[in-house]
């Protein structure tokens, strides 16, 4: 078995990897209106190299970012000043091995409540390096997958757009543009969503997904639903898929705290049964998800509040939920609050993550801090997106960081995009955490923490 060794750097724990893979330096605002796409593709042809920024004349010279401490191998590398913020991560492996990374631009300075840019980025080498290989211009909140050899990523075409799907056959380079309802433009209005997981089950592929067409405000205005289509269907032709009807929040729930719930996992249940487990807005202390039952057909979606609400470390911000293929846990990466964080919004705590197991989806335990930092204020590992890869899991970050010029404008505007491998997961514990729990305040090795 390979082992991971752990260091210490400028207050931030973080994995060093083991020589048998590398080693390396290691949004949420209400908008209105939709309009239809149209237009070019909007896709960069030629690769550029992240890492080889234009040179400058000595007289204009900028400052250069120092990313030396940064956990992780950076994808991408947004600095604050420029106004852009890095969102949306998301991973796939295609069938010949290659890494495909993605995230969209956020900000004063973005054009997200326009026609959002969504930039991706391969590895080669299995995260070692990356080169970005295309911009997507109507492309926002969205995820990577790979169905029947094909590469697509399904999202939004702008913040509370469009929903729509692109598909590459050159694996990230060039990509279908979602003209109309046989070239990927699933649904016309307002929707939500994230870089959230699809399974495949029993036939069909499911994805959830948020209108938000609920009211004007973060959070209140999300209503639920799941989508599912064959899996020998076209998945740019809106007559593949089947949509649930959608469930809007209730504030009476939770004794009256219930504030909204977003970015939901599809998932198959241990009996078969598709669910939809959502992150819920609460106060303090957080920790719950909702799980919403979703009919076999994919027709109906339907939530008992009195079962439906899970303790789930993590679950006031966005997860990903995967089942693992080698053994009989379902396996999350999220942002645990340790009991030395707790404060006044769960929400905004992203300092933290942890790896999490669960055998049946409605009891959660937390198996290791893989990546941790002090502050809370301007750091963050957030909206991780992951992948099984045999003993490990590989995944890609949101992070906010410190660059050498100035850092991240708060935890939630991330400046940077990081890769990350964690050996040998299955086998990890509290015990071989990067930051001691019990400075945390939490109990000993082992022991099930079942909320925030």
């Amino acid at each position: 078995m390979r082992h991971a060794a752990w260091i210490l750097a400028a207050g931030a724990a973080f994995f060093w990897l083991s020589a048998s893979s590398f080693a390396g330096p290691d949004g949420e605002s209400p908008a209105a209106g939709a309009p239809k796409p149209s237009g070019a593709a909007g896709v960069s042809r030629g690769p550029t190299d992240v890492a080889a920024p234009p040179r400058l004349d000595a007289a204009e010279e900028k400052p250069a970012a120092d990313l030396s401490k940064v956990p992780g191998v950076v994808i991408d590398h947004q600095p604050a000043s420029s106004g852009l913020y890095i969102g949306s991560p998301s991973l796939a492996v295609l069938p010949g091995g290659r890494y495909v990374a993605s995230h969209d631009l956020f900000g004063p300075k973005s054009v997200e409540h326009e026609r959002a840019l969504t930039r991706v980025f391969e590895s080669s080498d299995r995260g070692r390096s990356w080169k970005r290989i295309a911009e997507v211009q109507g492309q926002f909140w969205s995820t990577l997958f790979v169905h029947r050899a094909d590469l697509y990523l399904m999202g939004t075409w702008k913040h509370h757009g469009n929903l729509i799907i692109r598909r590459s056959t050159d694996g990230g380079r060039t990509w279908t543009e979602p003209r109309d309802a046989k070239t990927g433009l699933l649904a016309e209005g307002q929707y939500h969503t994230a870089p959230v997981p699809l399974v495949v089950h029993r036939g069909r592929l499911w994805r959830a997904f948020e209108d938000a067409m609920g009211g004007q405000k973060w959070g209140e205005r999300y209503r639920a639903f799941v989508m599912s289509m064959p899996v020998d269907a076209d998945p740019l032709d809106r007559s593949s898929w089947t949509f649930t009807n959608v469930l809007a929040r209730d504030p009476a729930w939770l004794g009256g705290e219930f504030a909204g719930w977003l970015e939901g996992n599809a998932v198959a249940d241990p009996a078969g049964r598709i669910a939809n487990i959502l992150r819920v807005d609460l106060p303090p202390p957080g920790g719950k998800a909702a799980l919403v039952r979703v009919s076999e057909d994919g027709r109906s979606a339907a939530f008992d509040p009195e079962t439906g609400f899970i303790d789930f470390p993590g679950a006031a911000k966005k997860f990903t939920i995967r089942r693992d293929p080698s053994g009989e846990h379902y396996w999350s990466l999220v942002n645990y609050i340790p009991p030395k964080h707790q404060g006044p919004r769960p929400g905004g705590v992203r300092n933290t993550l942890a790896l999490t197991r669960s055998k049946d989806l409605l009891r959660w335990e937390v198996r290791c801090i893989v990546l941790y930092h002090p502050d809370v204020a301007r750091h963050g590992f957030q909206y991780v997106d992951w992948q099984f890869e045999g003993d490990d899991i590989i995944a890609a970050s949101r992070t906010a960081y410190d660059d050498g010029l100035g850092g991240a404008r708060n935890h939630h505007d991330a400046n940077l995009l990081t890769f990350h491998r964690i050996e040998g997961f299955r086998e990890l514990t509290l015990a071989r955490s990067v930051v001691a729990p019990q400075s945390l305040g939490m109990g000993p090795s082992g022991q099930e923490v079942p909320g925030d």
